[in-house]
């Protein structure tokens, strides 16, 4: 819906004009095999075919990634508090595959309002034992639950997900590896 609204929508006549588009909107590939390409998009997010998406579009046309999706979720976020008075986040996601893992998830690729990680080191479990690498990415949680409601080819753009007790302001690129910490590339 946010490609859409802010114009990422490509015309493709065939598959080379797709895979042409694809190589065009990479940072750089990463692996390819067969028709499969795993690519880095210039937020730095490592996902297949650059995030182009021929999915939920019409007929010859492809999605492209916002160009900023951080800023994008920022700027909806501004418009609906403003047009509303109410005070709220806004999350922006897309669909993922994961390695290791059968089936796509939607994560986030933008946010405004909220954390992206909820950083659990120094705090202890139930059992008392001292949680030494815990970070979780509550805002790939949020969008895979908005997922649910909104479903893939249900044509529902956006989903309201309330009782979060989270504060705090974080970018989703703040979830994207540095390349010195990546174990895999």
């Amino acid at each position: 819906m946010v490609s859409k609204a802010e114009g990422r929508v490509a015309e493709i006549v065939d598959e080379a004009s797709y895979r042409r588009l694809v190589e065009d909107e990479a940072a750089a590939i990463v692996r390819r095999r067969g028709d499969l390409v795993i690519t880095k998009t210039r937020h730095g997010f490592v996902c297949a075919n650059a995030g182009v998406d021929r999915s939920n579009t019409e007929a010859g046309t492809a999605v492209l990634l916002p160009i900023d999706p951080d800023r994008s979720a920022h700027l909806l976020r501004t418009r609906i508090e403003q047009s509303t008075g109410a005070s709220i986040a806004v999350v922006v996601t897309d669909t993922f595959g994961r390695p290791w893992r059968h089936g796509l998830v939607d994560v986030a690729i933008g946010v405004s309002g909220l954390p992206a990680i909820l950083d659990l080191r120094g705090t202890v479990d139930g059992f008392g034992n001292v949680l030494d690498v815990t970070e979780v990415a509550v805002i790939d949680e949020i969008a895979a639950a908005a997922d649910l409601v909104m479903g893939k080819a249900s044509r529902i753009p956006a989903t309201i997900v309330r009782g979060l007790r989270l504060s705090g302001e974080g970018r989703a690129v703040d979830l994207v590896r540095p390349a010195e910490e990546d174990l895999f590339r």
